[in-house]
């Protein structure tokens, strides 16, 4: 026969119940207790026995039944599981046992002339089952917390395997999304390559029989391809920052810097920009991509200038256990509504008609200081410039350079 989940749920329910019923044995011994502290008092008055003497072991008898009719409302509400009343019964039985067990060991003692009274028997009994009591709460409490930390535990352990399988399943999902958009890349670039060869191949064939709207068109045209063809690369670059990055190592900065300064000279000089330095530390890094990030963000200050030369000043400062690096210029600057805006995926702090870009840069930025366990944000105001700036763990002490900024045109 195949069991069904009610089936189940029901023989638990059943197991519930017949556990709690010790609960009910608790508050019995508690009037037993009552019941002899009253039987004991009535009779030693009525023999004649002292009033005092009478109110003292009913005190000290009915007192740990008092407690027991206590303990017996408050278990339900103590949060002490069920199945762990039925140890509370057994140690105020098992203490009670014991008490009795030395009481009599006692009085056949030869050695002893203390005669133990019925009284007195009684209040020692009484006294012991309530040691029991408390013990045996304690007990009840104890096993119930540590009931309570193995199912945390076995849930810790089952949510530990659900994301290990989840992690394993998004290394495996970014794995084909990387092949996909390495496929994707190479299969767009030859067509790419195509219509802008044929589009130029059209201008310099057919240039005496364009007009000058044909040849604008045959320049947007071409202006898309190209753009097109930067997206494409940086998507597979964005794609790729994680699973195809390079082990960190010791990297000076500065000759990061200088190679992207190196790098951008055609760029530099046809703007008339003005780069100025301070000395970059030495951190653990992806040397290649850091190369990236500089000439990402260089580049986009000499791009956004507005109309004067480029002003472009880099900077860095040590700030408790992490590099902050600067990057600042007095260009266009962006608006304060577009701060967190520029660095998600094709997203622009300026429109296309003001620069040409594909919106990937900023983003890719992000992902290499994300990757680098870093944050990267940027203090901005329009018309005035921006300074961007990202974090980066410390590593060796900055390298020795001259006090005064370096600069370079």
């Amino acid at each position: 026969m195949v069991g069904t989940p009610g089936g189940s749920e029901t023989v638990l329910e059943s197991d519930q119940r017949d556990a709690s019923g010790w609960r009910h044995v608790i508050p019995a011994l508690g009037v037993l207790l009552l019941i002899a502290a009253a039987g004991k008092s009535i009779s030693e008055l009525a023999g004649d026995g002292l009033f005092l003497e009478a109110v003292l072991d009913f005190a000290l008898i009915s007192f740990p039944g008092i407690v027991m009719l206590y303990i017996g409302r408050w278990l339900p509400h103590s949060g002490i599981e069920p199945e762990f009343y039925r140890r509370i019964v057994l140690w105020i039985l098992g203490s009670v046992a014991v008490m009795a067990i030395v009481l009599g060991l006692r009085v056949l003692h030869p050695g002893v002339t203390v005669q133990f009274t019925f009284g007195t028997q009684a209040v020692l009994l009484s006294i012991g089952s309530l040691a029991g009591l408390g013990i045996g709460v304690h007990e009840a409490r104890a096993l119930t917390n540590a009931k309570t930390l193995a199912e945390q535990n076995e849930t810790l352990q089952r949510t530990e395997r659900r994301l290990e399988e989840a992690v394993a399943e998004l290394e495996d999902s970014n794995e084909r999304l990387e092949q996909f958009a390495y496929a994707a890349s190479h299969d767009l670039q030859e067509p790419l390559r195509m219509v802008t060869s044929y589009l130029q191949l059209i201008e310099t064939r057919y240039a005496d029989e364009l007009d000058a709207d044909g040849e604008e068109f045959i320049e947007f045209a071409v202006d898309g391809a190209d753009r097109m063809h930067a997206m494409i690369d940086g998507l597979l670059e964005y794609s790729r920052v994680e699973t195809g990055g390079d082990p960190f190592e010791p990297t000076d900065l500065d000759a990061v810097l200088d190679d992207v300064l190196t790098d951008l000279q055609f760029k530099i000089d046809d703007a008339d920009a003005e780069i100025t330095r301070e000395s970059l530390p030495t951190v653990d890094c992806d040397e290649r991509q850091l190369h990236q990030l500089f000439q990402n963000l260089v580049s986009n200050a000499i791009d956004y200038s507005g109309d004067g030369s480029p002003r472009v000043h880099v900077s860095a400062v040590r700030e408790g256990d992490e590099w902050t690096i600067s990057v600042r210029d007095d260009g266009t600057g962006i608006d304060a509504d577009d701060t967190d805006r520029v660095f998600e995926i094709f997203q622009r702090g300026h429109s296309s008609g003001e620069q040409a870009g594909s919106g990937i840069g900023l983003a890719l930025c992000k992902r290499i200081v994300e990757r680098h366990d870093g944050a990267i944000w940027v203090d901005s105001e329009r018309d005035v410039g921006s300074t961007f700036r990202f974090t980066l763990p410390p590593g060796a002490d900055p390298v020795d350079a001259p006090d005064a900024a370096a600069q370079c045109a």
